[in-house]
């Protein structure tokens, strides 16, 4: 579980430090700034990014809820057996 979060914190502060732009944005982004408005470009760069990441949340977060309810739903017996198999799986 601290993997998954701290790799969901990982990619959540690179996505800031991120530039995406697709072609018409890059095209309006120069045409402000050369006017002097550069706070245009960077709230886009903004908007893009979290149109980009929304998505992946929002699957990673439901992939996760489903992973820990077939978790549930096994009995202790299989559990057991997974991590036996596992542990024989890396000695070999």
């Amino acid at each position: 579980m601290k993997k998954i979060f701290s790799t969901v914190i990982l990619f959540l502060i690179s996505i800031s430090m991120s530039i995406a732009q697709c072609a018409m944005c890059r095209m309006t982004v120069e045409s402000t700034v050369s006017n002097g408005r550069s706070q245009i470009a960077s709230n886009l760069n903004h908007g893009i990014l979290y149109l980009l990441s929304a998505p992946y949340i929002l699957v990673a977060i439901v992939g996760y809820l489903w992973w820990t309810s077939s978790k549930k739903n096994m009995s202790p017996q299989t559990i057991l057996r997974q991590r036996i198999r596992k542990a024989f799986s890396q000695l070999q």
